[in-house]
């Protein structure tokens, strides 16, 4: 190929490039994006803004009572609800922690008091307090919105019924 013909193919290219430049200049000049007022989805366990967070939050619906699903409860079913959990918690009496802490008689301790646990700054703060079914109901419900800065990332049970029938299990570890 000759030197001219060369000559063509490199003006050919720029030039396509010169209008391309060209076009993404005229095209934000005439359409201008606004950006947006608030987040349109947040990633569960991200830093957000307090904004953001007390939205989330008068947009979280009220968990009906547990208490009256616990009367028809059955804990063997919560138990075997609780397969998804034993990749990350024990359930057995002396068991080790594993990325969670063991879960054997938490129904009666206090949050964040399980030995030999690094618990994440959220559940520190809540240190000594004592579980009670309708709180286990708000975690089971979704760990996240229960106790943002977890570092639980289960989803959680998003049916009543199933969530009584865990906390029925859990309270049978005694």
């Amino acid at each position: 190929m000759s030197s001219f013909e060369w000559n063509k193919v490199i003006a050919s290219v720029l030039t396509a490039l010169i209008i391309a430049m060209v076009a993404g200049i005229l095209s934000n000049m005439l359409v201008r994006t606004k950006p947006l007022e608030k987040p349109v989805f947040v990633i569960a366990g991200t830093a957000s803004t307090a904004t953001a967070s007390t939205d989330q939050a008068a947009a979280a619906p009220k968990l009906e009572p547990i208490a009256p699903l616990l009367a028809k409860a059955d804990p063997k079913r919560g138990q075997q609800l609780t397969t998804v959990c034993q990749a990350c918690h024990t359930f057995d009496k002396g068991g080790p922690n594993r990325i969670g802490p063991n879960l054997w008689g938490i129904s009666i301790e206090g949050m964040a008091e399980v030995a030999n646990y690094q618990f994440s700054a959220a559940m520190e703060a809540h240190k000594g307090e004592k579980w009670t079914v309708e709180e286990l109901n708000g975690w089971l419900d979704n760990p996240q919105h229960f106790m943002p800065g977890t570092k639980m990332t289960f989803a959680g049970f998003p049916k009543a019924q199933n969530r009584a029938d865990v906390i029925a299990y859990l309270q049978t570890l005694k």
